[in-house]
């Protein structure tokens, strides 16, 4: 049988952590407003994804008879949480009232709603890329249930809405939680046009003032990251770079600042590092490198 705990010992070590809270207070959120639970965040994503791609994600088969009632029952619930998490994040992010709060949160869930048919048309451009750019895509059905990259450019669409919108916290939420699940992180403030495609996907990083254009395509482990910034905290400036239309990058490619632009149809290889832009029509590579072959001793 367990030793009774020490009710002395307990009771030290709980007000050893309630002191820490003066001493630390910058990671507290003590008696400030309710946050959104990470939890009500992820089953609103996977209720958004549920109508971006119906009959995919869910246990229910959705046919002609279903479409409307499975549709308009996702909704709702999207209306509902969308409205409750914005309220709590307009709350601890501003001064406005409870009621302004809550109704600016109702309007962004009715805006988001009303976005959807956009946010599909763009998203069936990026199914279209993958199966065009990818010989080993069998089938649309195959990509949109399993390819990372096309799971992280979706979430990053609907995050991207919100953050365009003024809704803090949430949208980093989001990508956040398909980072974590994909490997891929995107910034919900970076713009990315249609038909964009990562391939594999693992270790992609998208800053927040990237700018991508249409017909783009990367590998695994490309960075779009800012040069170093010091004595900056929440800059407006660009500190990323801007990719032109129908531009490669392979795998492993780090191209760093807000001055940087990659010229439109230009090719960037694999494990290259640029911190200046390209023109247009560009082929940029790593000269190739100088091996040893040392034969095993008899």
């Amino acid at each position: 049988m367990a030793e009774e705990i020490d009710q002395r010992v307990l009771a030290q070590a709980i007000d050893d952590i309630v002191a820490s809270y003066a001493l630390h207070g910058n990671i507290n959120h003590l008696d400030g407003a309710n946050l959104p639970s990470r939890a009500l965040v992820s089953g609103l994503l996977e209720d958004l994804l549920s109508i971006a791609f119906p009959g995919y994600f869910v246990e229910d088969e959705v046919d002609a008879l279903t479409c409307r009632y499975f549709v308009g029952e996702r909704c709702v619930r999207v209306l509902r949480r969308l409205e409750q998490v914005a309220a709590r994040a307009f709350s601890s992010a501003g001064t406005e009232s409870a009621a302004s709060n809550n109704a600016r949160a109702q309007q962004l869930a009715l805006d988001v709603v009303r976005e959807i048919p956009r946010l599909r048309e763009l998203l069936d451009t990026d199914v279209q890329a993958a199966l065009a750019g990818d010989p080993a895509a069998a089938s649309a059905s195959e990509i949109i249930m399993s390819y990372p990259g096309v799971e992280a450019i979706a979430v990053h669409r609907i995050a991207s809405c919100l953050h365009r919108w003024g809704l803090p916290l949430i949208p980093r939420m989001m990508t956040e939680l398909v980072h974590r699940q994909t490997g891929i992180d995107i910034h919900p403030g970076a713009s990315v046009g249609h038909s964009f495609f990562i391939d594999h996907g693992t270790g992609v990083v998208i800053g927040e003032t990237t700018i991508i254009g249409n017909r783009v395509k990367l590998y695994q482990g490309v960075t779009l990251g800012a040069l170093s910034v010091t004595g900056v905290r929440r800059s407006k400036r660009k500190r990323h770079p801007t990719i032109e239309d129908d531009v490669t990058i392979y795998a492993g490619a780090t191209i760093l600042g807000g001055d940087t632009v990659i010229g439109a149809g230009s090719i960037v290889g694999g494990n290259v590092w640029l911190t200046h832009g390209v023109p247009p029509g560009t082929t940029v590579m790593l000269d190739k490198p100088s091996l040893r072959f040392i034969a095993a001793e008899p």
